[in-house]
């Protein structure tokens, strides 16, 4: 008796025998045994029709284990939220909150150590959700099993309902309707059969199956009519079937559970490289400001809420409110006007900076139907006739043969030919549809045609064909014809009729002999209503699609054509098994087409197009898609997804239509331009801040501002800050790509944060001489409280003034779209501008230590502002032509 090898089991450790080889597959992968007949599978199996021996049957299941579906491990709430506060996002909220709580803003961290737990929480509870998600996936497996098995080996073999944990490999099996497949199978006979393998394939349809002794080597796993896979349930029919695969190795549990860890996204990246900037400015700038004053001014320990109150300067508290309040209201917009809705919030910024989106052909750019193209004569020439026999062919196949529903085909070709044609003749027999024949047959009376009944044969065009009366030649010319029609991505069918004698026996598959050949009727598949003008809509976005399918290259280049895309050349999977990951990021980019792809294929090239830099998105529906939904920056489904799909997706569509697709790229770009423009200005305008307060406190016998100033002064631009996440852009800055890149947005500050240092600095110099006539300070030398007063007033209306320009001149968009209101950036400037100038001037001014100015101060301060103004417009128009914006 020869071993059972591993490719086919559960999981054995033994040596594989014969099989040793195959044995290395991955579960899932590409079954070893595809390519061999059905006889020769039972003898790799060590089985035969009549099923396995009950002791055979029980040393394979102790020998290669229970078919279950692995266990799901779960991880308790202390672990989830621990995981939750390594995210570096999270460590800035909470070292911002720690760092409030020093300098006794309770306020301040009060809010943001909620935030941090709020997150904290929303994410357990995501990822807790997933987890219950993917547990439901058990209830698709079957519970029992009716299988074959024999007491001994001469045995007859008997009908028994088993547990689907006995089921071994080389078990035969018996599929009726309704039946959920309970292992991955193949088929040794079979009746009618159909199976719904939406829970893997996320195809509406039902799926025709029936056994093949020799397959196709052309074609996925799914396309293989011979193979059944767990998790599928039988529609209709009935078949036996041998089992191949348990447990672990079925493509279902492969499929369940890897790759388990989705890489980093585009979001996480940026939030990653910039937090941590963040974290050591923070970190570094307390110790230099008490080391410097200690060294120059010999101050100890009282500068200490000035260096701490410097560090919350220096670090953007706003930045988890602009985060969350941007993205939500991009989300909640999404949801309102496109019926979108955004699970993950960063990816609604994942969106933003996808330049590149993966999708299937079916259910995207065309419908799950096909429609009429054209038909045609044996000489290739348009021929309505041969439609109208088409058409008559499936009206009575569908009438006589008691069929529930026209079959997809049929449907396409009654829809163009109409009901009144074929309604015209009387209908005598149909013999339907048989996925060996290839071919269905209806048997029609012709009005004056008395003693004749018309045979008319409508199928698969080899099939058709081989039973017309034709030379070799005609033969090899026809076949040579509907392979060019074919090589165009159209689906042929052929059509061909043949008079014989009235008679009241019925007509059998044996008189489909001796047909004349009509011609043949193309279909192709039909488009998505929305799919062209959002090709153009992505194409203007700079976005490139990329199709990832398991159809004919022919059929995908021709949809891609038909829409106006450019498929270029076509790459099929083998081509991809054959090539490194190096190699195949290179393929990946110039590549618009991937026709034959198995699931493990799209994650691998979703892989890797990220690591070439892009941004990928991927639409799918199904749990074979679970890999590369997982694999993608930004996972997307439609509404109707299998549940596992839709927990995995971070975007859930309404519908499968492309339109909404582009309208969340659009409104991602929004979010992320506003959290960008955010982040450079506030940053910049900070550095400056800070760059300037270090240099004058350590020329200054005093601190340039006390603490208390600092922190109303971040408030109040704090709060002008929120606008961002409500400003209105011109349509022009969403045209491209938009990712928080920490190098750029470093470069960025740097530069404009120290020219806002220079303005800073420059503004010392006009309170110097302002200031010189009060008996107040003069450089480093001068005293006096009310000195002091003045130019803590005169430095706290600068900053305001100087971060109004900035937020009003480096601002993304800053041309209004046409007809648009006024911007609530504007207003905010606007209104920091005036707390600016009044705050110092009012009741409130000396509780904070600030006195009111000298009139010769302003006109000084604002020859300063103008001098600043030229410098950032030049400034900005440098950097814009130096393409490093955003």
């Amino acid at each position: 008796m020869t071993s059972v090898p591993e490719a086919v089991t559960a999981g054995s450790t033994d040596p594989a025998g014969p099989g040793e080889q195959e044995a290395r597959q991955a579960p899932g992968g590409p079954p070893p045994w595809s390519g061999l007949t059905s006889l020769q599978v039972l003898r790799q199996l060590d089985s035969g029709p009549r099923g396995l021996v009950e002791a055979e049957a029980g040393e394979r299941l102790a020998r290669f284990g229970e078919n279950t579906v692995p266990p799901w491990r779960t991880v308790s709430w202390p672990r989830r939220l621990g995981g939750s506060l390594r995210d570096p996002f999270t460590a800035v909220l909470l070292c911002l909150g720690l760092v409030s709580a020093a300098v006794s803003a309770w306020g301040t961290a009060g809010v943001i150590l909620s935030l941090v737990v709020v997150s904290c929480v929303l994410r357990a509870g995501g990822e807790r959700r997933a987890d219950r998600s993917v547990a439901e996936l058990r209830k698709l497996v079957a519970t029992t099993a009716t299988v074959l098995r024999r007491t001994a080996e001469d045995g007859a073999p008997r009908s028994r309902e088993l547990p689907v944990t006995e089921l071994v490999p080389g078990d035969v099996i018996r599929l009726a309707p309704g039946d959920l497949v309970p292992a991955d199978v193949r088929l040794l006979r079979a009746s009618g059969l159909t199976v719904h393998q939406a829970p893997l394939t996320g195809e509406s349809a039902p799926v025709a199956k029936h056994p093949v002794d020799v397959p196709e080597p052309e074609g996925g796993p799914f396309d293989q009519p011979q193979l059944c896979f767990q998790g599928s349930s039988v529609a209709s029919g009935s078949g036996t079937a041998v089992v191949v695969r348990t447990g672990a190795h079925t493509r279902f549990a492969a499929t369940r559970t890897g790759p388990g860890r989705r890489a980093a996204s585009a979001f996480d990246q940026s939030v990653h490289g910039i937090s941590w900037v963040l974290i050591r400015f923070m970190l570094l700038t307390p110790p230099l400001v008490l080391m410097a004053n200690a060294a120059l001014r010999g101050r100890g320990f009282e500068t200490l809420p000035f260096a701490v109150a410097v560090a919350v300067g220096l670090t953007p508290e706003m930045l988890p409110v602009i985060v969350t309040t941007t993205l939500a209201r991009g989300a909640s917009l999404l949801a309102r006007d496109h019926r979108v809705i955004v699970k993950r919030l960063p990816a609604l910024h994942d969106l933003g900076a996808v330049d590149v989106l993966c999708l299937d052909k079916t259910g995207t750019l065309t419908q799950d139907r096909p429609v009429l193209h054209r038909a045609l004569d044996t000489w290739g020439r348009p021929d309505t006739e041969v439609l109208r026999w088409a058409g008559v062919n499936a009206w009575w196949t569908l009438q006589l043969a008691d069929l529930p529903a026209p079959d997809a085909l049929d449907e396409a070709i009654l829809d163009a030919v109409g009901e009144d044609a074929p309604s015209a003749y009387e209908g005598v027999a149909a013999l339907p549809f048989d996925p060996v024949r290839r071919l269905s047959t209806a048997v029609v009376r012709r009005p004056g045609r008395l003693g004749l009944h018309t045979m008319v044969v409508k199928g698969a065009v080899e099939a058709v064909i081989e039973r017309c009366a034709l030379t070799e030649d005609e033969r090899a010319r026809l076949l040579a014809l509907a392979a060019r029609e074919a090589h165009g991505g159209l689906r042929l069918l052929a059509v061909a009729t043949a008079e014989r004698p009235a008679r009241s026996r019925a007509f059998t598959t044996a008189d489909e002999r001796g047909l004349t050949l009509l011609g043949f009727v193309a279909l192709r598949d039909a488009l998505a209503p929305t799919a062209a003008d959002a090709l153009e809509v992505f194409a203007d976005r700079g976005v490139a699609v990329k199709i990832l399918t398991g159809d004919h290259p022919g059929t995908a280049a021709r949809a891609c054509r038909d829409l106006g895309l450019d498929p270029g050349a076509v790459l099929c999977a083998d081509t991809i098994e054959g090539v490194t990951d190096d190699e195949l990021a290179d393929l990946a980019r110039r590549t618009t087409v991937f026709a034959r792809c198995a699931p493990e294929h799209k994650a691998r090239i979703i892989s890797a197009l990220r690591a070439g830099g892009h941004t990928t998105g991927f639409l799918g529906d199904g749990v074979n898609d679970l890999p590369a939904l997982r694999a993608a920056d930004v996972g997307i489904c439609p509404r109707d997804a299998v549940d596992v799909a839709r927990e995995s997706a971070d975007v859930v569509l309404a519908e499968k239509d492309l339109t909404a697709i582009a309208h969340a790229i659009t409104s991602g770009r929004h979010s992320s331009v506003n959290i960008a423009t955010y982040l450079r200005i506030t940053l910049s305008s900070n550095l400056g801040n800070v760059i300037a307060m270090l240099a004058t406190g350590l020329m200054l016998p005093f601190l340039p501002m006390l603490p208390s100033q600092i922190l109303v002064q971040n408030l109040c631009f704090d709060a002008a800050q929120l606008a961002f996440a409500f400003d209105r852009l011109h349509p022009s800055a969403l045209r491209r790509p938009t990712v928080l890149q920490p190098r750029r947005i470093l470069r960025f500050i740097t530069g404009f944060g120290l020219l806002g240092a220079a303005a800073d600095l420059a503004t010392f110099g006009v309170l110097a001489f302002a200031l010189h006539d009060a008996g107040g300070p003069v450089g480093a030398g001068g005293t006096g409280e009310a000195g002091e007063a003045a130019f803590h007033a005169g430095w706290f209306t600068e900053n305001l003034l100087t971060q109004a320009l900035v937020m009003l001149l480096l601002r993304t968009g800053r041309r209004p779209a046409p007809g648009a209101p006024v911007s609530p950036v504007r207003r905010a400037a606007a209104g920091l501008a005036v707390i600016g100038i009044l705050l110092p001037l009012s009741p409130l001014g000396p509780l904070l230590g600030m006195t009111a100015l000298p009139p010769l101060y302003y006109p000084l301060l604002g020859a300063v502002l103008a001098l600043y103004t030229v410098a950032l417009r030049i400034n900005r128009s440098r950097y814009e032509k130096a393409g490093t914006g955003r």
